[in-house]
């Protein structure tokens, strides 16, 4: 759990400083078993105290803010464990082979990995609690803002944001915001259905259409507009339960009407192998007429609850 960290480092030259596991173990933080029960326990009693109360509309929102409690923790911690980072490269870079100095930088090194596995564990809880939030509303679960990464190698799905994508591919650092495989765009918007069944057909056809890509590109990860209705949510649900990572393009509000258009030009840019359209507005129509300039291949599914137009 801890090895990350030491990995990132062994390679350097430390002026004779041993690198040796933090002054914890494993058994010092809460075990799988505890956070699944737990969670599971306080999330039943939850929903159940506001069942059938007036307060039943807004248990989704109380339940998103249980998982950002958990987000937040993470990311405080990621935060010291990237300030310990950067003193660690300050002091090697001034390293003089002195016993005041290694001993700095053996502190340094200490901080960095009680930040990291404490970051980690709160992630694990944070992840545990998602998944929870996700089997209850159906919806996958992501921050307002900025990017639910996951730096344990137990965990394969990300939420991603495109800003943080971008700051970090420029920057070539925090491999976790560096998606691996091959993207795939999904675009659609907001539905309206006449009956619950209509609603379902076209969620079962969301999902049994991106197996198939998936099927097709074994490596995907998801490129989308994150919006938390409509296609995306659904999409974002189906690579949630799949364990694939998701890079989103949020709109810029600040580009007004060009904000659709500025963003399919952003997600085409990574050379998608697919654009899965799924119906929607202009601006879904103007991606698919794009990525076919382009010579990418579009699964077209903008016909009678999200099937192919000529079926």
């Amino acid at each position: 759990m801890y090895d990350s960290f030491i990995d990132q480092l062994s390679g350097l030259d430390l002026s004779g400083l041993s690198i040796r596991p933090a002054p914890f173990k494993e058994t010092d933080f809460p075990c799988e078993d505890a956070i699944d029960q737990t969670l599971g326990a306080v999330w039943s009693d939850l929903f159940a105290m506001f069942s059938d109360t007036a307060l039943e509309a807004d248990a989704e929102d109380i339940a998103w803010g249980v998982v950002n409690l958990f987000h937040r923790a993470a990311s405080r911690k990621s935060a010291q464990l990237d300030r310990a980072s950067d003193e660690i490269r300050v002091l090697i870079a001034s390293a003089d082979g002195s016993e005041v100095h290694s001993s700095n930088l053996e502190e340094q090194v200490e901080r960095a990995q009680a930040a990291e596995a404490s970051m980690l564990a709160f992630e694990q809880m944070r992840e545990v609690a998602a998944a929870l939030y996700r089997d209850e509303t159906g919806s996958s679960w992501k921050p307002v803002s900025g990017s639910r990464t996951n730096h344990s190698r137990n965990f394969t799905s990300a939420v991603i944001d495109a800003r943080d994508f971008l700051r970090a591919r420029a920057e070539n650092r925090r491999h976790a915001l560096i998606p691996e495989g091959t993207p795939v765009v999904f675009a659609g918007g907001r539905q309206s259905f006449e009956s619950a069944e209509d609603a379902r057909v076209y969620a079962d056809n969301v999902w049994a259409t991106l197996d198939k890509v998936r099927d097709a590109v074994p490596d995907l990860f998801l490129v989308h507009g994150g919006d938390g209705k409509g296609a995306d949510r659904l999409a974002a649900s189906w690579a949630e339960r799949r364990e694939v990572q998701q890079l989103t393009y949020s709109l810029d509000r600040r580009l007004g009407a060009r904000a659709g258009f500025k963003r399919n030009e952003q997600m085409l840019s990574l050379n998608p192998r697919y654009v899965v359209a799924f119906p929607g507005n202009g601006v879904t129509e103007r991606l698919v007429i794009d990525a076919k300039t382009r010579r990418i291949t579009v699964v077209d599914r903008r016909g009678p609850l999200g099937t192919s137009p000529g079926s």
